[in-house]
């Protein structure tokens, strides 16, 4: 049975950790948070999401009083279980982390009072800190998705998808629509961020080895990241994409003309005029997506408030 939607309280903050047969990780990280939330003097709430288990992750957190659980009853994903999470938060300002251990989760009060004080819309736990316990292989796939992800928004960003983070309430609601089901929720969310003006902050912080097994698929959830990142492009950046691609066709359309003429004595031959009205064509696509997207896109945007004062 689902809980009742919660009216939102300005003060105090939500947090919502995702779990999935998480049964040997979760109870210490929750006492943890227990603790570290209590001596912050932060009025708080705890939500576990229990995405569908077959383990005993509910009954070992069931085990642990001043603790919200949320059931789903088959398996949706770690962004729908971060959605529902949100969706019965009773704070504005929502956290998450992860069931595993491997966030510092010591960190939460600093990022909370960071993302008061100094208005952001959200800050995040960038895994950058002296001790990131990344895995190897995963190394080169999330350079490359980064350095598109880096074009897309016009700047660098520390930690694409890092699980350790808080934001507003408000906010996360507007991009509920597009966001994933799926891992890709936090790479979605900056990006969607990003891309509309909202003020996002990023603080170092360590990684640690997950307890248990991870549920990650590198060569799957890579390729699914890529496509996400370039379908969070055609969304809110559409030229950013097709602006090179027409110079590229275009270039390419110069290069085979100039071949054409001082190899084969032909100044212009058909299939130099197909490949550079081919580019021509991309770049009107690219100028009508743009016009689209600036004239339909007001829900998401941070100026839709008003003042950008949080940048």
């Amino acid at each position: 049975m689902e809980p009742e939607e919660q009216k939102t309280n300005k003060s105090g903050v939500s947090i919502i950790i995702p779990a999935y047969n998480e049964e040997h990780g979760i109870g210490p990280v929750i006492e943890q948070l227990l603790i570290i939330m209590r001596n912050s003097g932060l009025e708080n709430e705890i939500i576990v999401v229990d995405d569908g288990s077959t383990d005993n992750t509910s009954a070992e957190v069931a085990k642990i009083p001043d603790v919200r659980v949320i059931r789903h009853q088959v398996n949706k994903g770690y962004g729908a279980a971060l959605k529902t999470g949100i969706k019965y938060a009773r704070f504005e300002n929502i956290c998450i982390t992860d069931a595993d251990g491997t966030y510092p989760n010591d960190r939460i009060p600093g990022l909370i009072g960071q993302l008061v004080a100094n208005n952001k819309d959200m800050v995040v736990g960038a895994r950058t800190g002296k001790n990131v316990a990344i895995p190897l292989i995963r190394k080169p796939a999330k350079w490359v998705i980064n350095c598109l992800a880096n074009f897309v928004v016009g700047e660098p960003i520390p930690d694409l998808n890092s699980g350790l983070r808080v934001f507003r309430k408000d906010v996360a609601y507007r991009f509920f629509n597009i966001l994933s089901d799926g891992y890709s929720f936090t790479t979605t969310i900056t990006l969607s961020m990003l891309s509309n003006g909202y003020a996002v902050e990023y603080v170092p912080i360590d990684y640690h080895a997950r307890v248990g097994k991870s549920k990650i698929k590198p060569i799957r959830d890579t390729l699914k990241f890529t496509q996400l990142v370039l379908r969070i492009a055609l969304y809110f950046a559409p030229l950013k994409l097709f602006l090179p691609l027409s110079a590229f066709i275009f270039l390419t359309a110069l290069g085979w003309g100039s071949v054409s003429y001082f190899v084969f004595d032909r100044l212009a031959d058909v299939s130099t005029i197909v490949i550079a009205f081919a580019g021509f064509q991309v770049l009107v696509t690219g100028m009508l997506a743009e016009l689209i997207n600036r004239r339909t896109s007001s829900h998401f945007r941070h100026d839709s408030f008003g003042s950008d004062s949080r940048k």
